[in-house]
């Protein structure tokens, strides 16, 4: 009788085995429903033979079977099992990581019905001026006014679902459902949005990868910021569209906006799905769905976007290749970069790595002949690059971390009606809570980091393992009450901030306060509107936002990076650094930024400031080397986790 060998989403690196019945033909690929101790299990079959290293008598059959055909394409299987293996992380895992949960729950891969919002004959008549006190709602209804709104869309949207539901009560708006139908966009396919002109760099850059778009090819795009990198994606998907084909558009959690998306839904005549944290179950399974079957031309997409199925996949775009949130920091621990351009490979298709900041692994990538670089040096428009300074610390008297100096261009530029912007990595009111008598501090039992203290939730939380606990009323060492917070942290900030500017409105926008959906839309449309002044925040911050009003930009904790036993730290702070050079005048304003440090004079900062990021990348790779540091070597970090703190040591021993 033929074994089915079952991968199940436990922390096992194996697979276990079971029969299969007469008249259950599965293939690797399929769900099935198998017994598992005292339970039922999805699992997924990941070969079929006629042995096993068990009696066969001892095997439990197979319950039932989920699926005729695989629920992975080809390639996206090939990925996954080249990725368990080099990851040394559990198959089981691994596959149902890549599965939209409604199919790990083991229900129908097939479509939902699709339900969307549309204006009534009431809401189509109404003036819409009548809507004036709810600017949301009226909005909604313009846009109802033009045609009907998928509900999976309205995440994307400039109003919320509060809004359309709003409608609703009042009769204006109403929701329906179609079945699912698939629409071959390729017979129609065109370009109605409007092209702007490329310039000489863009347009080598776009004919280059066309010309070698029937293999696979690795493409650096080195773009600085506002230099038009979007453009030449969308110039490239033209190309790949014209041919029938599919594109995967990768990018960082914060970028995916509205605006990023409405650009490539005006651009073309086809379908433009979206995979974020916005939809429910269904409404991913029927993006997943659609870009199995042809149906979605473009799939634009975060870190897990990656292992979509597509029909006929002809480019992978990964906008901002260096951002930190392409790297899976829980369970399954894996790059999304590095596993694209192995998918590319296996597929034999052109991939685009863009960034203003490439990181040190793919300019070393560029150097050794793997990827092939492009470079966009011409700033769109008028911009003129922000000026720079750098200012000494040393015998400074510090208000929060800030410079008398500091706090003085800060009135400038408020004083001119413009916005500033300061950056701190590290959220929460302090890093560390310290008995000031005794000298402990506190520590997470989990992981041995520091807890941060964050005071406004009157809680310590560790953000390695993300444990909290009360703040202690005295020290557990000594029993003083004496305990301070060490360190400045956004929250104390923001806090300490009012005082020295009491008539000004002052915003904070990091995990903490935009962990609520749709906080950071919210926060991002006040700070556009100039309802805030004064801009607090981490490195979510910097990344691809529009703040024409933004004239000042100061980077804190420049020391925390140069002196940080992260070997990456300084890249990412030079990362960062030149990212938020371009957030400081964009409208026509001059901007400026400053930093600062107790060390002006460290070389990797005078490298960056006065010859730029690439001078920067080569010196910082030079250093690597002569340490044998990352990308020049390769590094295992083993972790071990226990609730006692008594089994790990010995096991990593």
């Amino acid at each position: 009788m033929p074994v089915a060998h079952v991968a199940l989403p436990v922390p096992l690196p194996r697979t276990f085995d079971y029969l299969l019945p007469e008249g259950m033909p599965v293939k690797a690929g399929c769900r099935v429903r198998v017994p598992f101790g005292k339970q039922e299990r999805i699992g997924i079959v990941t070969a079929v033979s006629e042995r096993s290293e068990l009696p066969l008598d001892e095997l439990k059959p197979v319950a039932e079977a989920l699926d005729a055909e695989p629920v992975f394409s080809a390639s996206v299987w090939r990925l996954l099992l080249w990725a368990a293996d080099y990851y040394h992380h559990p198959i089981g895992d691994v596959l149902f990581h890549a599965l939209p949960i409604v199919l790990r729950q083991g229900k129908p891969a097939s479509a939902a019905p699709m339900w969307y919002w549309f204006a009534t004959e009431q809401g189509q008549a109404v003036d819409i001026n009548s809507l004036k006190r709810s600017p949301k709602q009226q909005h909604a209804l313009a846009a109802l006014r033009q045609g009907k709104i998928w509900r999976h869309q309205v995440a994307e949207l400039e109003f919320n679902d509060a809004a359309l539901q709003a409608l609703r009560g009042k009769g204006l708006a109403e929701l329906a459902s179609e079945a699912p139908a698939i629409a071959d966009w390729r017979t129609g396919f065109s370009v109605p949005g409007e092209r702007l002109r490329l310039n000489t760099e863009q347009a080598t850059a776009v004919g280059a990868i066309h010309s070698a778009s029937d293999s696979f090819s690795a493409w650096l795009l080195a773009g600085i910021t506002g230099s038009g990198k979007t453009e030449v994606y969308l110039s490239v998907l033209e190309n790949v569209l014209a041919q029938g084909r599919q594109a995967l558009v990768m990018v960082p959690e914060i970028g995916l906006t509205p605006q990023t998306i409405a650009r490539f839904r005006h651009r073309f005549s086809a379908p433009v799905e979206v995979l974020h944290s916005g939809l429910n179950d269904s409404e991913r399974l029927s993006a997943w769905l659609k870009a199995k079957n042809g149906e979605a031309a473009i799939v634009i997409g975060t870190r897990s976007s990656l292992f979509t199925p597509f029909k006929d996949l002809g480019v992978i775009v990964i906008d901002e290749e260096h951002d930190s949130s392409y790297k899976q920091q829980e369970g399954w621990r894996y790059h999304a970069r590095d596993l694209a351009v192995w998918r590319a490979h296996s597929e034999q298709i052109p991939i685009i790595l863009g960034s203003a900041t490439p990181a040190l692994e793919t300019f070393h990538n560029v150097r050794q002949g793997k990827y092939r670089q492009l470079k966009l040096t011409k700033r769109a428009g008028n911009a003129r690059p922000a000026q720079q300074h750098v200012l000494d610390l040393k015998g400074q008297q510090l208000q929060a971390g800030l410079s008398p100096a500091l706090i003085g261009r800060m009135r400038q530029h408020l004083q001119a009606d413009n916005q500033v912007i300061l950056f701190l990595n590290r959220r929460g009111f302090a890093p560390a809570l310290l008995c000031h008598d005794c000298g402990w501090i506190a520590e997470c039992p989990r992981c041995d980091s520091y807890y941060t203290l964050h005071q406004a939730q009157h809680h310590l939380r560790c953000h390695h393992c993300d444990s909290q606990r009360p703040i202690p009323r005295q020290c557990p060492s000594c029993g003083s009450t004496h305990l301070v917070p060490v360190g400045l942290g956004t929250e104390q900030l923001e806090q300490a901030l009012g005082p020295l500017f009491p008539a000004i409105p002052i915003s904070r926008i990091d995990r903490d306060t935009t962990s609520r959906k749709g906080a950071l839309e919210q926060y991002l449309a006040d700070v556009n509107r100039g309802g805030a002044r004064i801009l607090i925040g981490t490195q979510m911050l910097a990344k691809g936002h529009h703040f024409p009003d933004v004239t000042l930009v100061s980077l804190l904790d420049v020391d925390g990076a140069l002196f940080s036993a992260d070997f990456r730290s300084a890249e990412r702070f030079a990362q960062l650094y030149t990212q938020v050079s371009g957030r400081a005048g964009r409208a026509g304003k001059q901007g400026e930024v400053i930093l600062q440090t107790h060390h002006p004079e460290h070389p990797l900062l005078q490298t960056l400031l006065y010859k730029g990021y690439d001078a920067f990348a080569e010196q910082a790779l030079a250093e690597r080397q002569s340490m044998q540091l990352p990308p020049w070597t390769s590094h295992v970090l083993i972790r071990a986790e226990d609730h006692n703190n008594q089994q790990a040591p010995l096991f990593l021993q």
